[in-house]
């Protein structure tokens, strides 16, 4: 009989679309409040955060739109796949969020979805700033720089 690890599951979602249009601030790591049926939808890597924000309503930081997908195993009682879930973060981190989105206009994006050594699903947040037109374009050109240069270095 083989032994099982604890976290067998090397699950990491990852929101590519929210490093092209925006400028990372500061991250922070937070907690998810989910159902039994919605971690399993996770470990088994069916979650998208591609639609996903954040928002604070009376001084909680809530996600809305983060799509998980219905557990195909669960019986009546599964979960809705978009609905809001609260975040838990230390108090003092959630007022120095609350006050930068307030005072400097950033906004808070969902960066990574993973399950950590504990076996609990950690989200990634970022504090963040939206990028110009020309930011983006420079985003491009870079990528497509390094691209080439790794294209001519395998050739040598």
């Amino acid at each position: 009989m083989a032994i099982k690890k604890k976290n067998e599951y090397k699950v990491e979602i990852v929101n590519r679309k929210a490093d092209f249009e925006y400028h990372f601030i500061d991250t922070y790591e937070a907690g998810i409040i989910l159902a039994g049926t919605e971690i399993k939808s996770i470990r088994r890597g069916n979650a998208n955060l591609r639609d996903a924000y954040c928002f604070f309503k009376k001084g909680e930081l809530y996600i809305k739109s983060l799509f998980i997908a219905e557990y195909s195993f669960a019986n009546q009682f599964n979960h809705e796949t978009r609905r809001t879930r609260k975040l838990l973060l230390r108090r003092g981190q959630l007022r120095k969020l609350e006050k930068q989105v307030k005072e400097r206009g950033y906004t808070i994006v969902p960066v990574r979805l993973y399950i950590n050594e504990r076996g609990f699903a950690k989200l990634e947040i970022a504090l963040a700033q939206g990028k110009k037109v020309y930011d983006k374009r420079q985003s491009i050109k870079e990528r497509d720089v390094k691209r080439d240069l790794s294209r001519i270095r395998k050739m040598y």
